[in-house]
């Protein structure tokens, strides 16, 4: 039996549009498989995120607080406090005429140095702060009386100074430890009191063989 070509090639194309059909409304019927969607990776926080500066705990662009702002103070007045430390000792280096106070004022020298450099010179850039240009007015109206004396008077207002500023240092370092929430200005202020609190017990052995008095006021008879 000869068949028609037309007629069969018809007939198989209506075929197989048929099963092709067929199979898209199985694809398309209930509890049919379905392929699954490829999984979406999560984004990723941005490294170079701004911070608003004094504020390294903070959401990027919040509003400083009034922490950010007594944080930012305590490690500004710091480092103005380290720059006067090692400013004072290096007179005291060269005008004190007694090798414990010369020893001690090496050791001001020495560590406070350390102190700013390797503890609050990155906390503060940490924190935005800047790094302050030298001693605060306070430091250099001392350093400027001590530079008029001379022999056993400038020991002993040296001394006097350094067990009033140890002191006062103590007192803030302490609460700053107490209070601070940015966890590198509270280990900074742990440590840093640790240090003082040597510097403060080591001036008062020093202040007791000057006969000076160890609550850092001034003897009645020093001009």
């Amino acid at each position: 039996m000869i068949r028609n070509p037309i007629t069969y090639t018809f007939r198989v194309i209506s075929a197989a549009t048929g099963l092709l059909a067929g199979a898209m409304v199985l694809a398309q019927a209930p509890g049919a498989p379905q392929q699954p969607s490829m999984p979406q990776s999560p984004a990723s926080p941005s490294a170079g995120s701004p911070r608003t500066p004094g504020t390294p705990d903070a959401n990027p662009g919040a509003a400083p607080t009034g922490q950010d702002y007594a944080t930012n103070s305590f490690v500004s007045k710091a480092m103005e406090g380290d720059l006067a430390e090692v400013q004072l000792g290096q007179l005291a280096e060269q005008k004190s005429p007694s090798n414990d106070v010369k020893q001690f004022a090496q050791k001001m020298v020495s560590e406070h140095g350390q102190m700013n450099d390797k503890w609050f010179k990155p906390v503060a850039q940490q924190l935005g702060v800047s790094e302050p240009k030298g001693p605060s007015k306070k430091d250099k109206k001392e350093m400027a009386k001590l530079e008029q004396l001379s022999g056993p008077d400038f020991d002993r207002e040296y001394i006097t100074m350094m067990i009033k500023d140890h002191q006062q240092d103590l007192k803030e370092f302490k609460s700053e430890a107490q209070v601070a929430q940015n966890p590198s200005v509270k280990q900074v202020a742990e440590q840093g009191s640790n240090v003082i609190s040597q510097h403060l017990q080591l001036i008062q052995q020093i202040a007791k063989n000057h006969n000076v008095p160890l609550d850092g006021k001034e003897m009645s008879s020093t001009k």
